[in-house]
């Protein structure tokens, strides 16, 4: 919106509206990234109050540059236009900080949090893996998007700071071609334009990520991108109850059950069977509840693990995340209930005995 005010609206309205004043908004690309990032991998969900450190760049733009908010809008409007239009020449009566600062430091300011979402997303990658041995099962996804989303914010980040250096720095030249031509103003907009619509386009290539749902039950590695964005929508129907048997069986040899985020929902999603329809299976022909059929699985799924002999791989709170119960102590209840005994004594009685 503000590229199309200020350099292709030509109504002096929108250039006034949209010069200098989301230059604060600017600098929360950079932070909204790193939260983006944070909140969707970490097992720590919630905006702390130490994440207000990460607001004050944009808190001391919006501050300095309140030389220019503050004037008559009338005043605004035609300052903006003769800038845009005529006169090119940034120099404009800020607190602290010239616009030509500003907007260097917008840029960079981008790239560098691009950098410190990459890197928290590889450490708590590592964190996962060292504390419970494994990553949650839409790890590949959500990295091919974080990356993807990444990528798109660093080349229009560097792109606007190469059109930057043009504009206040004497000529140079990369690779034998004018840094004039490399980042002239079409080839910004064209770049920086694209680059946001295509942010936005390559959602639908990632219909897990924009629907916020991932199958534990259709494969579709070799699928076509429309047959992907087609699974993402559940088409409930309903069936003979004498045929869930059949339906469920199949659907259970994916596992779907050690997922923490496994709900009825997903299962009705991913069967396209009503999830009323699901109750009265679980309630009058099993007599128990969802949650008490999907712990009886968790559990079994564990056994196995012992029986085979990988419980030696894994730790108590591993076995249970493996599993898919969101703590240990739930894991040991549910683990007690049905067994009579904790896992450790469990894991004990099944090692073979020595004289």
């Amino acid at each position: 919106m503000v590229y199309f005010g200020l350099h292709y609206s030509k109504n002096e309205f929108w250039e006034g509206f949209c010069f200098v004043h989301f230059l604060p908004l600017s600098f929360l690309l950079g932070p909204s990234l790193f939260f983006y990032v944070k909140n969707t991998v970490s097992e720590h969900k919630g905006f702390e109050k130490t994440d207000l450190f990460h607001l004050l760049p944009a808190v001391f733009v919006g501050i300095a540059t309140l030389p220019f908010t503050t004037l008559p809008f009338d005043i605004k409007t035609k300052m903006a236009h003769e800038i845009v239009n005529i006169t090119e020449d940034y120099n404009l009566n800020f607190y602290w900080v010239t616009f030509e600062q500003i907007l260097y430091g917008r840029s960079i300011h981008v790239v560098l949090y691009a950098l410190i979402s990459v890197t928290y997303f590889f450490w708590n990658k590592q964190h996962l893996i060292k504390k419970y041995g494994l990553t949650p099962t839409n790890h590949l996804v959500i990295q091919r998007w974080f990356f993807t989303l990444i990528s798109l914010q660093v080349l229009i980040a560097v792109t606007s700071l190469g059109h930057m250096v043009t504009l206040y720095v004497e000529p140079f030249y990369i690779l034998g071609i004018s840094n004039e031509e490399i980042f002239s103003e079409s080839h910004f907009f064209r770049i920086c334009g694209g680059g946001f619509f295509i942010q936005n386009f390559f959602l639908f290539l990632f219909p897990n990520i924009l629907y916020g749902n991932v199958s534990y039950s259709v494969e579709l590695s070799n699928a076509s991108t429309l047959e992907k964005l087609k699974s993402t929508f559940a088409k409930p129907i309903q069936i003979n109850e004498h045929a869930f048997e059949q339906v469920i069986k199949p659907y259970l040899a994916n596992y779907p059950f050690i997922h923490k985020d496994f709900t009825l929902s997903q299962m009705s999603f991913d069967l396209k069977i009503s999830e009323r329809n699901l109750s009265a299976y679980f309630n009058n022909d099993l007599q128990k509840t969802f949650g008490e059929w999907k712990n009886d699985l968790r559990i079994a799924y564990v056994v196995d693990l012992i029986e085979a002999g990988q419980a030696n791989k894994f730790t108590i709170e591993a076995l249970a995340t493996n599993a898919g119960f969101m703590s240990r102590s739930k894991f040991i209840d549910a683990f007690k209930r049905r067994h009579g005994l904790t896992p450790s004594a469990f894991i004990k009685s099944k090692k073979p005995q020595t004289n």
